[in-house]
């Protein structure tokens, strides 16, 4: 499991808002209603949170959810210490306990006794039943539970179930339009706005294509990436070979079309 603890900064991380999702956010977590973002990889859901969480004032717990990632990984463990036993709360234990933002970040590719576990929390009951030790906790004030998933990536074996998906309020996310991303990318990576707009005309090229092996489209933070490469005085052709075709695929044949396309586009 990948865990991070966030301190809200005295600043806010940045965020162009494409929509209301910041007043949906604030409002969710005011009236203490568990939130899911949909989207593609790389489109922005977690600086979303991060930024919101900063805005609220409220630590935040991110996880980073996989194919082992078990209940027990969330709620916590009984660990040897000095030759007995010690309960060690996990993330989600310890966002309840705080009144923080736990967020699970592609909660779809958690094992499914996670589900179990995260319905209470995002019901009337708002509360973690902790078997372990027998505690049942109750969510506070400011407790938020925040979740993402990948619908592109959906199979079925890996799909949430309705029960679990109704239990969310729901916002779909997708890349930004073109002026926005290029606001986006130019802040993030520090190159100039004139510079990086072939940029994402190339992504929006990219994004387009149909019929080739790839699974999505190249993703704002690629962008950023190459942009920043190229800030950093990387030839360009060399940048986006290494941040955009190479991540993209394995694919020999597909490799050498999107440089033919990045040479189009820079041509």
């Amino acid at each position: 499991m990948t865990m991070t603890a966030m301190t809200p900064p005295r600043g806010l991380p940045h965020y162009q808002p494409t929509g209301d999702e910041c007043t949906l956010f604030e409002t969710a977590h005011k009236n203490g209603l568990p939130l899911l973002l949909k989207g593609p990889t790389g489109c922005g859901k977690t600086r979303f949170v991060e930024h919101m969480a900063a805005a609220t004032g409220r630590k935040l717990y991110t996880v980073a959810c996989h194919d082992d990632l078990s209940a027990a990984d969330l709620i916590g463990r009984y660990l040897l210490r000095g030759g007995g036993t010690e309960w060690v709360d996990g993330p989600l234990t310890r966002a309840v306990r705080e009144g923080a933002i736990c967020y699970l970040d592609e909660v779809v590719e958690a094992r499914k006794d996670v589900t179990v576990v995260l319905h209470p929390l995002t019901d009337d009951r708002r509360t973690l039943m902790i078997d372990r030790t027998g505690e049942e906790l109750k969510a506070p004030p400011g407790f938020m539970l925040v979740a993402s998933y990948n619908p592109g990536y959906q199979n079925v074996l890996k799909r949430l179930k309705p029960s679990t998906r109704q239990r969310f309020l729901s916002i779909s996310f997708d890349f930004p339009d073109p002026v926005t991303e290029t606001a986006v990318v130019a802040h993030e990576s520090g190159l100039d706005p004139e510079r990086v707009k072939p940029l994402i005309r190339l992504a929006g090229r990219i994004r387009a294509l149909s019929g080739m092996d790839l699974e999505e489209g190249v993703s704002t933070r690629l962008l950023i990436y190459a942009a920043t490469l190229i800030a950093g005085g990387m030839a360009v052709e060399r940048a986006l070979d290494a941040a955009v075709v190479e991540p993209l695929t394995d694919d020999d044949d597909v490799r050498i079309a999107l440089r033919d396309l990045v040479a189009t586009t820079w041509g």
